[in-house]
């Protein structure tokens, strides 16, 4: 079977504040520790109303002291926002805190628009020294540093494993470089799966931290007791997403239901319900055995499944039912 594993963006539900998203990511993690998942990873986001994730090395320092034995980590660091030292030490103290559970996704993207690089004082062009940063960040973490008279301490010795995250192919061309496990975004752009997953496999040159590839995709998951509920829950949480995208500001109305469903008939709607087509419904039988097809279908090693309800009782209940 398939190895799993959690994506949480730590969302805030109408009426409540981060402390209660943090809450709820706790529970998620634990329940993903109970049910034999392999790792819950943390998305960077920032200026979301909705998404609590912006400072992924503190939730994770969070979660791990509320948990025993599962990996935690970031799906991923947006690494164009920060320089590769200051992620090497704030992951290196995650890694001496918890031996042998902490990741290290990186991705490209940096996670907001241009206001918010403005306000993270970085720079659009940043993510052109993608390459060069990982490469400076992995020799932070291993014995050998690339910037002459720099060390990160700590972050020195501890190699946290490094993911490449992506959904193009030149995160597949990257990560197959530099012999590194991929994992490709198809829970929300699923566009260019099967070419970037072919290129990653057929172009892997191995490393010391990797000898073959690894590759992982992402599905967004609803499964409940009954497959009307999963439906039920999988139609609410899109209209939720495809309400976000379009509402712009608080001059913009709140569209009904009605509105939304109206909207996804049309080419635009079409267009963002297809950024949810990588997603397993249904009963807890029905969704594991749709994500085993998914993987065996891109020959992926891991599924990471964010779980999408939007009420928290219900996303801890769909990590037990797809496990078991």
């Amino acid at each position: 079977m398939t190895t799993l594993s959690v994506l949480d963006l730590a969302p805030i539900a109408p009426g409540e504040r981060p402390s209660d998203a943090y809450r709820h990511s706790v529970a998620l993690a634990r329940a993903a520790e109970e049910s034999g998942y392999a790792r819950v990873w943390y998305a960077e986001h920032h200026n979301i109303d909705r998404i609590a994730s912006a400072a992924p090395a503190v939730l994770i320092a969070h979660v791990a002291a509320h948990t025993s034995t599962i990996r935690l980590g970031a799906g991923g660091v947006m690494l164009p926002n920060h320089s590769p030292l200051a992620i090497a030490e704030q992951y290196g103290t995650l890694a001496e805190l918890n031996p042998g559970r902490i990741d290290l996704g990186l991705g490209r993207a940096p996670g907001g628009d241009r206001n918010v690089f403005a306000a993270l004082r970085r720079d659009p062009q940043d993510s052109d020294r993608f390459p060069q940063d990982v490469l400076e960040l992995q020799g932070y973490l291993g014995d050998t540093t690339r910037v002459h008279g720099v060390e990160a301490t700590p972050g020195k010795g501890t190699e946290v494993p490094l993911y490449i995250l992506g959904s193009s192919l030149f995160g597949a061309q990257l990560a197959a470089q530099l012999g590194l496990p991929y994992a490709f975004a198809s829970h929300f752009a699923p566009a260019a799966l099967e070419q970037a997953t072919a290129v990653y496999v057929d172009t892997f040159q191995p490393s010391e931290q990797l000898a073959e590839p690894y590759l992982m995709v992402a599905a967004n998951v609803f499964a409940a007791a009954d497959a009307d509920t999963a439906s039920e829950q999988f139609e609410a949480a899109r209209r939720w997403r495809v309400r976000g995208m379009l509402k712009r500001g608080p001059s913009i109305p709140e569209y009904s239901d009605a509105d939304i469903d109206a909207f996804l008939t049309s080419p635009q709607g079409a267009q963002m319900a297809d950024m949810m087509r990588c997603t397993a419904v249904g009963t807890g039988a029905d969704a594991r055995a749709w994500l085993d097809d998914f993987a065996a279908s891109v020959g992926a090693h891991e599924v990471i499944t964010a779980h999408g309800a939007l009420e928290a009782e219900a996303r801890v209940e769909s990590v037990g039912l797809t496990a078991a």
